[in-house]
């Protein structure tokens, strides 16, 4: 018998492959295919059978040097849990007869006649009534048990007798020992024996998609359908390859062990089933996308409604913002650093700290102080609790750098934190974005222990008054600024215990600011002359700028160390005297007051206007209402000018003495700057001047400063 084919006799096998592989036969043979298909709406759930198949294809796959090499090593292997089942077992039973009789059909077929087109529409006629899925399944069922049937015998016969005397009868010895010759061809039939199952895989998740999220009007979905009965055609056709293929082995025909055209054959076969399932691949993505883009359409829809519902507590609506399931525990105590459930947070006020992970030092800082500072249990203001919600985009993978800056952070807060950024879920994400309109800016949102929002941002308050604002509601909002005026006291508040101290003992205060240490040298010594001259109690106080950098560092150890003011030395605090500022300002536009009828307004827009302006600037006050502000320039001049006004001041008082000498040093020429943060809020439209009270030309301004 000839070891080789003819080369006249290859090109024939080779051309007729290419017609059959053309998209015009196929098109023509999708009608035959099509009417091999009618079926009588029967069900087969066959993820079991499918289990089972991968079970028997994964262990049946191994070289043939490594079953030779087994010797008479005994080799046992613990049985797989899944295909023992009784759900497995349950479904096998009405199944077994045509998986019995597939298996017949590839036999007897495949050992004689090669027409593999007539094998195939002949499996087909035999599945008609059944789904693409389950004829598939089925074949590949049929296929599995006559190639593990093989493997058995190939893997056992050497250490066990009754494998090695059905292995004689099969002559598969004298095969087996044939090794340099079976190595190429059990590599193309295990290539293709996985890319069969891999189509198959994909072909029973198209089956599984669930209909209430994705319907065949969609595209992809659409697509796959059609392509599906020419994809489980040419996965049968491999299945009849490879039927054909044990078929020669087990009976030593050796025309079909050494067949280079038989080799293409399969390789070709491969090839297409792989390009096929490439594509319904793709297409499987894009149905899983549409179907996850539903669930979250519905995920959001849900948590919109759920904010419109009546609670007994809080847990319901916590559990959807934060983790669903029961199946882990989704918070860290910051205390103990412990995971813990929910459930530590039902009928509690909570407040949930929302940021990515670039939250400044400062305001965890602060904000820390501020939550500590709360820990006692009998008073009011102290029923609450934070929930740190690490807001990140999940579209960007988490990196190892990114992790460890998200561990470091979680770290160093004592309040509660999700243990992951992973458990907040795509839907949660946007409804916090588009509802509760966090950008990039930490926001503080209030939930009350019946799961209503108290309110939508509460960073601002906890800024102002600290816990104090318990529970922050509009309403608490409200009747906080009824007790205030802008007096000094609200200004600093509990930042330094020493300038409250001097305000007690009524001496004069100085706030002062700006990053000109020249100008500050001189406007510190004019006050220091100004208050000798004038024989008052004095105290200066630098307040450097918000968003305090290296030059405010700098200027606050000169002024140390030249003895020029009192200031301060961290810069937590500093940055902490303007943040309240700016969060008057945003508190009193949330409450819809504008700078034409709210005294405190107009003063916060000066302390506002002067921190932008170049230079420095001043504020001088005495007790809780006198003040006096200017730019540093003038205010420098004023002080430099103590005589022209010294008499006022020893009839009227040093402060209204010099706020009326600093209107007789304003000109109408002047540039005033008012710098909002870009996320600090709803920025208005319209603003007026603090020097002139006309409108204000609005720019959006970029800066990037890095000292």
């Amino acid at each position: 018998m000839a070891i080789t084919q003819t080369s006249a006799n290859a090109q024939k096998l080779i051309r007729r492959d290419r017609r059959l592989f053309s998209s015009s036969d196929d098109n023509v043979m999708s009608k035959q295919i099509l009417a091999t298909h009618a079926p009588d709406g029967r069900e087969v759930d066959v993820r079991p059978l499918l289990h089972i198949i991968e079970d028997i294809l994964e262990r049946a796959t191994p070289s043939i040097e490594a079953i030779v090499a087994q010797g008479t090593q005994a080799h046992t292997e613990s049985l797989d849990d899944k295909t023992n089942q009784a759900s497995s077992i349950s479904v096998l039973e009405p199944l077994a007869d045509i998986i019995d009789r597939l298996a017949c059909e590839l036999t007897c077929k495949c050992s004689g006649s090669r027409d593999a087109h007539a094998t195939t529409v002949s499996i087909l006629n035999m599945l008609t009534n059944y789904s693409w899925d389950a004829k598939l399944v089925l074949a590949l069922s049929a296929c599995a048990l006559n190639y593990g049937e093989f493997w058995l015998l190939a893997q056992n016969y050497a250490t066990n007798q009754l494998a090695k005397s059905v292995a004689i009868l099969r002559q598969l010895l004298e095969i087996l020992e044939r090794t340099s010759m079976l190595n190429a061809r059990f590599d193309e039939i295990n290539n293709l024996v996985k890319v069969m199952l891999d189509i198959t895989r994909c072909i029973v998740e198209f089956r599984e998609l669930p209909p209430q999220y994705i319907t065949s009007d969609v595209a992809a979905l659409s697509m796959a359908l059609a392509h599906i009965p020419v994809a489980v055609y040419w996965t049968i056709r491999g299945i009849v390859a490879c039927g054909s293929q044990i078929a020669g082995i087990t009976g030593l025909r050796h025309e079909h062990i050494v067949s280079t055209t038989e080799a293409w054959e399969l390789s070709s076969l491969a090839h297409k089933v792989s390009n096929m399932h490439s594509h319904l691949a793709a297409q499987l993505a894009s149905c899983y996308k549409h179907i996850d883009e539903r669930k979250h359409i519905e995920v959001f829809q849900n948590l919109l409604h759920l904010f419109e519902m009546i609670h007994i507590d809080n847990m319901r609506v916590l559990k959807a913002l934060i983790y669903q399931k029961d199946d882990l525990q989704p918070l860290v105590d910051g205390d103990t650093k412990r995971r813990v459930n929910i459930d530590v947070l039902r009928r509690k006020y909570v407040l949930l700290l929302i940021s990515d992970t670039d939250i400044s030092q400062e305001e965890v800082a602060i904000l820390e102080q501020i939550y500590e500072a709360r820990q006692h249990p009998t008073r009011q203001e102290s029923q609450y609790e934070v929930v740190w919600l690490p807001i990140l985009d999940p579209n960007v993978p988490m990196t190892e750098t990114m992790q460890k800056q998200f561990d470091n952070l979680q770290a160093t807060m004592p309040w509660y934190s999700v243990y992951h950024p992973s458990l907040i879920e795509r839907p949660v994400i946007k409804f916090i974005k588009e509802v509760w309109n966090f950008t990039k800016k930490p926001i503080l949102v209030v939930i009350d222990p019946q799961g209503r929002v108290a309110s939508p941002n509460a960073l601002h308050m906890m800024w102002i008054w600290g816990s104090i604002a318990f529970p922050f509601t509009s309403a608490r909002e409200e009747a906080l600024w009824k007790e205030e005026t802008l007096r000094l006291e609200l200004l600093v508040d509990i930042i330094d215990p020493l300038i409250v101290n001097w305000i007690a003992e009524g001496r004069y205060i100085c706030l002062y600011g700006g990053e000109d240490i020249e100008w500050i040298r001189k406007f510190t010594n004019a006050a220091h002359d100004v208050a000798k001259a004038a024989g008052i109690p004095f105290g200066l106080v630098y307040v450097g700028k918000s968003n305090p950098k290296e030059r405010v560092r700098r200027n606050t150890i000169t002024i140390s160390a030249e003895k020029l003011s009192h200031c301060w030395q961290d810069l937590n605090l500093i940055w902490y005297f303007w943040v309240r500022i700016e969060s008057m300002w945003q508190s009193k536009m949330q409450l819809g007051r504008s700078v034409e009828n709210d005294p405190v307004m107009q003063g916060i827009m000066s302390m506002l206007s002067l921190d932008g302006s170049e230079g420095g600037w001043a504020l001088l006050s005495r007790g809780s209402a006198e003040m006096a502000t200017a730019k540093g320039s003038i205010f420098l001049t004023c002080l430099l000018q103590y005589d022209q006004w010294k008499e006022q001041a020893q009839q009227n008082g040093v402060v209204p003495a010099i706020r009326d000498h600093l209107k007789q040093l304003h000109t109408p020429d002047h540039c005033t700057r008012l710098v909002l943060p870009g996320t600090a809020g709803r920025i208005p439209e319209r603003v007026v001047c603090a020097e002139c009270s006309r409108p204000m030309e609005k720019y959006v301004m970029y800066q990037c400063c890095d000292e």
